[in-house]
């Protein structure tokens, strides 16, 4: 198997280098496909490859996983001009408000109400503080731009499925070596796809951070009565866990089902003592109309449940080897509390792609020592852009994955008095103006 960077060499190394970056993505999810689209964009001489294990024939559409996707990453969507596809496809919906409260009783609280954070896209001056999406509707159209891309440059871009990467070589000057059946050589090789908490290796210091929070995410959707309001995210603090509705787009939770106000949800629970593991659907519903704010409305009906166990796992040094780089998933998994998972890893594709476009990569003619010594230079200049990267990345990301963990862990303390801590800290955002613009902008483009 070849690749727009080599000849067909069982150890494509050894082939002439090419003069200008080269760059491999591994993994061809939503992280994986906008780097590469904007880096074509961005770095019109960069020879770029993205790497995927699943089969050219899988219909990534149906896939129907919720994404919670942030201000920030539709801005970042629509620049890279596939914003239009996405919500031609009807399976988009709006988060024109963020209402999160507990059900715990806050002590000492002085108000009539409970205390409640609600953040609106009005009072923040923006048409919507986010969207709701499944991943094939966001995923389908980035890899049609991405195939669309590589038609039209096959010279430089390719699309490599049924790919597994196996491992990486780091080669110092000369890049880094990826084992994709055959080894090809590449400047950087950017890791886009980590898959979920129980299926990756636990890191261990100084490598990185794993914690089992042992509790599990009960994850479906619901069917709402009239009653509450569309496009309206809830967060719910309990004593077991948070627990989460996101709105969706009228429609039927089951096929052949009614039709009519839906919402993804997340329920988030401890495992050690899981009080919707035994319960029959209709108990499961019952149940679930206890846990909510009274705003939601009534919960008519419920899809059938999926369970997934959660826990935080995430790499210290987000560049390895001087070469390799992980963004995404890759770098980090986190409770789902915020919602921010997806956006962290959309934030890691921006900041990459700034660092790489602030180098030069124009290649030095001459012969091919010249083009020896050229790759040398790039081989400086990734290194270079990495550092900024890291350096840019990492106040962001520990700050929210300091925060999901804190949170998480909070759920599993037996001390009373955290209710109320969390109660009155969910008073004061709401009363302090300065503090909510903040975590409402936080929310929109993360801590930059």
């Amino acid at each position: 198997m070849s690749s727009p960077h080599t000849a067909p060499l069982e150890h494509a190394p050894h082939a002439t280098p090419t003069p200008t970056l080269s760059l491999a993505i591994i993994g061809a999810g939503p992280a994986g496909l906008s780097l590469a689209l904007q880096a074509a964009a961005a770095l019109p001489k960069a020879h770029i490859t993205v790497f995927d294990a699943r089969s050219a024939s899988k219909d990534i559409s149906g896939d129907a996983r919720t994404l919670a996707l942030s201000l920030g990453t539709v801005q970042e969507l629509q620049r890279m001009g596939v914003w239009d596809a996405i919500e031609q496809a009807g399976q988009t919906a709006p988060i024109r408000e963020v209402h999160v409260s507990q059900q715990q009783p806050t002590v000492l609280w002085p108000g009539a109400q409970q205390p409640e954070v609600r953040i609106t896209a009005q009072e923040q001056g923006v048409p919507r503080l986010g969207v709701v999406c499944s991943y094939g509707t966001l995923v389908a159209p980035l890899q049609q731009a991405w195939q669309a891309a590589t038609a039209a440059e096959p010279h430089r871009l390719a699309m490599r499925f049924d790919t597994p990467v196996r491992g990486f070589k780091p080669l110092g000057a000369e890049g880094v070596e990826i084992d994709a059946d055959i080894a090809e050589r590449f400047d950087l090789a950017v890791v886009a796809e980590g898959g979920v908490f129980s299926d990756q290796a636990k890191l261990q210091w100084p490598r990185g951070v794993s914690h089992d929070y042992n509790q599990t995410a009960w994850v479906g959707q619901v069917l709402l009565d009239d009653t509450g309001t569309r496009g309206t995210a809830f967060e719910r603090f309990t004593p077991s866990g948070p627990a989460a509705l996101l709105p969706l787009p009228d429609g039927a939770i089951e096929p052949g089902g009614p039709v009519g106000r839906r919402a993804a949800l997340v329920w988030c629970v401890n495992a050690a003592d899981d009080p919707v593991l035994e319960l029959t659907p209709a108990q499961r519903l019952t149940l679930l109309n206890t846990v909510f704010h009274p705003d939601v409305g009534q919960l008519l009906a419920m899809s059938p449940l999926k369970d997934f166990p959660l826990g935080l796992n995430a790499h210290r040094r987000l560049v390895e080897d001087s070469a390799v780089v992980r963004i995404g998933n890759a770098a980090q998994t986190m409770h789902p509390v915020a919602g921010q998972g997806f956006n962290l890893g959309m934030r890691d594709v921006h900041e990459l792609l700034a660092a790489l476009k602030a180098e030069t990569w124009a290649p030095t003619a001459g012969t091919q020592g010249a083009l020896q010594l050229d790759a040398t230079a790039r081989a400086s200049r990734v290194q270079h852009a990495l550092r900024r990267f890291e350096r840019r990345r990492q106040p962001d990301r520990w700050a929210l994955l300091a925060t999901t963990d804190f949170l998480a862990r909070s759920f599993t303390w037996p001390a009373p008095i955290l209710a109320t801590a969390r109660g009155l800290g969910l008073g004061a955002v709401q009363a302090l103006g300065p503090v909510k613009r903040l975590v409402a902008r936080s929310m929109m483009f993360g801590w930059r």
